[in-house]
């Protein structure tokens, strides 16, 4: 018994982590907004209102334009979290941010902001729903599964394809509830989680020690988000512009049945992008 605690303890430290996270003011995004106010300076009306309906693949949105897309709110939510987290690391700075579990699921609401645009922008359906509802299994579990890709947890890159090839197969409009509570991405949901747990603990103490040195922390903190907050959403931005819900072509019409997760699945994903990131604030009316 004592054995399986401590098996379980890590995932459900991060599960605890990412619903203080979910709930944090400016968290949630509103796909219907975030579309519309990323895709205004490209897209014509019809275009906008079908990417909104649908997906801005289905749309006909050009693949640059959905790159271009993704790397202006990959640079925003990259600034945004850089100085707030420097601020943060500032003994006596933001009350609300003064203790390191609240920097923790500070910096995890960013990574969530960050996951929701790009999966938006990359052609999956609303993570969320009603903002006044609690955050259900399925969304907790795919959200566990784009915070494991964005820190090189490899079983996770497995899961979020898998779960994209439902939603295109099916041309779902939600995300398949029993293939991530009760099916087979759901232990790779707990196994990523049990990842994150661990590696949190030690993300919790390098922070700590950063906050212990007067101003000295602030830059740590800042450098430690600036270093590690881009690369972890490019990763994402990669793996989620390599799947099927990115092409125009992703519709079936063949049901979906729940597959074999391979957990070893290592395959090196190929997706060109851009040098050039033009800065701007893409920022959309959150729920």
């Amino acid at each position: 018994m004592p054995q399986q605690k401590e098996l379980e303890n890590p995932g459900s430290k991060f599960s605890e982590v990412l619903e203080a996270a979910a709930k944090l003011p400016g968290v949630r995004i509103n796909r219907g907004a975030y579309l519309r106010n990323a895709l205004k300076r490209y897209c014509t009306e019809d275009q906008i209102e079908r990417a909104i309906a649908e997906s801005p693949a289905a749309a006909g949105v050009p693949l640059k334009v959905i790159t271009d897309v993704a790397n202006t709110s990959v640079t925003y939510e990259t600034t945004k979290v850089t100085g707030i987290s420097t601020l943060a690391g500032i003994p006596g700075g933001l009350a609300m941010l003064g203790t390191v579990p609240a920097d923790m699921a500070q910096y995890v609401g960013h990574m969530l902001r960050i996951a929701q645009k790009l999966a938006y922008i990359y052609g999956w359906p609303d993570l969320f729903g009603d903002a006044s509802e609690e955050m259900d299994e399925a969304t907790e579990g795919i959200l566990t599964l784009f915070v494991g890709v964005m820190v090189g947890v490899q079983v996770a890159q497995g899961g979020v394809a898998k779960v994209a090839g439902m939603i295109a197969a099916n041309v779902a409009k939600k995300l398949p509830q029993k293939a991530l509570t009760k099916g087979v991405i759901y232990p790779v949901v707990k196994k990523v989680a049990g990842y994150l747990g661990v590696g949190m603990t030690k993300k919790l103490f390098a922070n700590g020690i950063a906050k212990a040195i007067p101003v000295v922390g602030a830059v740590l903190s800042g450098g430690l988000s600036l270093g590690t907050f881009l690369p972890m959403s490019k990763r994402l931005q990669k793996h989620l512009a390599s799947l099927e819900l990115t092409k125009p072509g992703h519709r079936g019409d063949a049901d979906v049945v729940d597959v074999e997760v391979i957990e070893d699945d290592d395959t090196d994903l190929e997706c060109s992008l851009p040098n050039d990131v033009v800065p701007a604030d893409d920022e959309a009316v959150t729920s």
